[in-house]
């Protein structure tokens, strides 16, 4: 096992980038080339080792941030993966601390990414020593002398001092676990990781340590498993730690509380080992202290000092949360109490730091930083067994003198040339401001707009459709501005059941001719629940549970077959996008329903 004792043989680094530029990927080589794996064991033939999650897998995205370790000669590397998504930029935020150096892995086609900004801004200001990765060199597309002047630009605008502006840049093919120092070099010889394992040991610091002093860590993350229950995560900023040692809690509302460590592990690839004591600059997993949260500080018992509380970015937007109140309630799921949704949000709130979550009745108030920071919370409470219903989306504005203030995005539109049009009529009508607008490679444009992030809910699936499935966004929160005029409903009305019942293919023929249909036949509805799009901008109630009467007078025609067009199916993702305030989305273990909040249809009439 990894020397453990030795401060001045550990290198601790980050893995930052833009969403889909290669981190995962990279660190799979990293893993692979260090010999953590033996050659028979499956890891090696794994793609995405560390991502770990089902969601993770499914959706191609990191979503939390891993800690892992290799074993380098002498040296014993601690390797963060964080996420590239700027929704779950609050795992980045809280894990860069523990770092000393960062691996930036930017695509050599798309060049620096809205989160590439983000994230590097994040690492210069922490101070941490910049490796840049421009990867995927292998691609058609790759353009590496612009990528590098872009990169230039972006350290030249993000850098805290002139020292970050001298970074040395390598080269990589990261899915085949290869990098060179120069594109020369790769001609040469056939190439693996040892450039980018030499650069890390080289070029990242050893961690600056006080092994004399009394011990103090930042607890990071959490972990958990049924063997030893509760793991505190963490870098030990001084001292050491053993176990059977004596420590306080510096909790964040300023109590101390006292715990006993039990075991003192560090990791090891995708595994962990139990070491003798643990030594400042290193990270390692605490066992024995139950009550501990992220961000708070693990001291010894007769020094307990608490170190500053990670610092997360504000959410920008929020969902209502409650128990289901559909007449189908309690059928799909197990979970379905007010009370038992409240105990899953507040578990989640121990290891989920960009959320929070505030009572609203008899449901809650989620707040997170974007669509997909929410939907993935929603999708990994509905596969656990829990049913209840989700309101529209609404954007978090704070105060400042006097005047409310709402969130501010940047959006970086990748379109083809021929669809330009259709996007920038879209975003007009959103309020957005075009900001920049330049051609990229292969018949590419490229539009940066800025628009208040309310302006971007169900702007996806639009302009999905307006640009035939070919549109790339990406969007990063730059700011508050004082907050403006409502937007009008771009959305057309909804077709609304207007009984309870099972739907029946004669009424859904009838229905087709009235818009898009969201249910198939053979279905349960309830009056209210909405069944599809209207092709009028107004709603409309529909029976969709109405046979065919029989009569004496047939014709071959009119006994057919019934043809049916299949039902639109969304996402869950589709459905947050298309609800609006006065609509509900049911979520159950087993089926999306979107609804009108209020069912009743005379008590809908009376509100408008």
């Amino acid at each position: 096992m990894p020397n453990v004792q030795d401060p001045v043989k550990i290198r601790n680094i980050a893995i930052i980038a833009h969403v889909d530029h290669g981190k995962t990927t990279l660190v799979d080589g990293l893993l692979k080339q260090s010999q953590t794996f033996r050659d028979n064991q499956a890891e090696m033939s794994q793609e995405l080792i560390m991502d770990s999650g089902d969601q993770e897998r499914e959706r191609g995205i990191t979503i939390t941030a891993k800690v892992t370790a290799v074993q380098y000669g002498d040296y014993r590397i601690n390797i963060i993966d964080t996420p590239g998504h700027a929704d779950f930029s609050g795992e980045v935020e809280r894990t860069l601390n523990m770092a000393d150096g960062c691996l930036l892995i930017v695509d050599a086609q798309e060049g620096p990414m809205p989160q590439t900004k983000f994230v590097l801004s994040k690492a210069l200001a922490a101070e941490l020593r910049p490796i840049v990765v421009i990867n995927k060199i292998d691609k058609p597309g790759s353009r590496i002398s612009d990528v590098e002047d872009e990169l230039a630009d972006l350290f030249l605008e993000l850098a805290v001092h002139e020292d970050q502006l001298h970074y040395p840049v390598y080269y990589a093919v990261g899915r085949e676990g290869k990098a060179w120092k120069d594109l020369t070099a790769r001609a040469q010889d056939a190439g693996d990781l040892t450039e980018i394992f030499e650069a890390i040991i080289n070029e990242v610091p050893a961690p600056s340590i006080e092994l004399d002093k009394p011990f103090q860590m930042l607890v990071t993350a959490l972990a958990w498993d049924s063997f030893k229950g509760k793991y505190a995560v963490g870098r030990i900023t001084r001292g050491q730690v053993k176990p059977g040692d004596q420590v306080c809690v510096c909790k964040k509302d300023g109590s101390i509380s006292k715990a006993r460590v039990d075991k003192v592990y560090m990791s090891h690839g995708l595994s962990k080992f139990e070491v003798a004591r643990g030594v400042a600059g290193d990270i390692v997993q605490l066992t024995g202290i139950a009550e501990v949260q992220i961000g708070e500080t693990l001291a010894d018992a007769d020094k307990p000092e608490a170190l500053a509380v990670i610092e997360v970015e504000a959410p920008t937007l929020k969902v209502y949360l409650g128990p289901n109140t559909s007449p189908f309630k309690g059928r799909e799921g197990d979970f379905t109490t007010s009370r038992q949704i409240g105990e899953r949000l507040n578990k989640e709130l121990e290891t989920n730091v960009g959320l929070r979550v505030e009572d609203a009745g008899i449901g809650y108030e989620v707040s997170g930083r974007g669509e997909l920071h929410l939907s993935v919370l929603i999708e990994t409470m509905r596969r656990e067994g829990y049913e209840f219903e989700v309101g529209r989306p609404q954007i978090v504005t704070k105060k400042e003198k006097g005047q409310t203030l709402e969130p501010i995005e940047e959006l970086l539109v990748e379109v083809p040339a021929e669809h330009v049009g259709a996007v920038q009529m879209e975003l007009g009508q959103r309020k957005a401001t075009l900001k920049e607008q330049f051609a990229g490679p292969k018949g590419i444009t490229r539009l940066v707009y800025e628009l208040p992030t309310r302006a971007l809910l169900g702007i996806r699936n639009t302009l999905m459709t307006s640009t035939r499935g070919t549109v790339i966004m990406n969007s990063l929160m730059i700011g508050y501005e004082p907050l403006g005029d409502e937007l009008k409903q771009l959305r057309n009305g909804v077709l609304i059941a207007f009984e309870n019942g099972i739907t029946t293919p004669y009424a859904l023929q009838n229905a087709e001719a009235r818009g898009d249909i969201f249910v198939g036949p053979a279905e349960h509805v309830y009056a209210g629940q909405v069944i599809g799009l209207s092709s009028r901008g107004e709603d409309m109630e529909i029976n969709v549970c109405k046979a065919k009467h029989l009569t004496n007078m047939r014709s071959s025609s009119s006994d057919g077959v019934v043809q049916l067009t299949p039902p639109t199916t969304l996402s869950l993702e589709q459905c947050l996008d298309f609800i609006e305030n006065d609509e509900l989305l049911e979520v159950t273990p087993k089926t999306l329903r979107l609804r009108k909040r209020e069912l009743d249809p005379n008590k809908r009439k009376r509100k408008k």
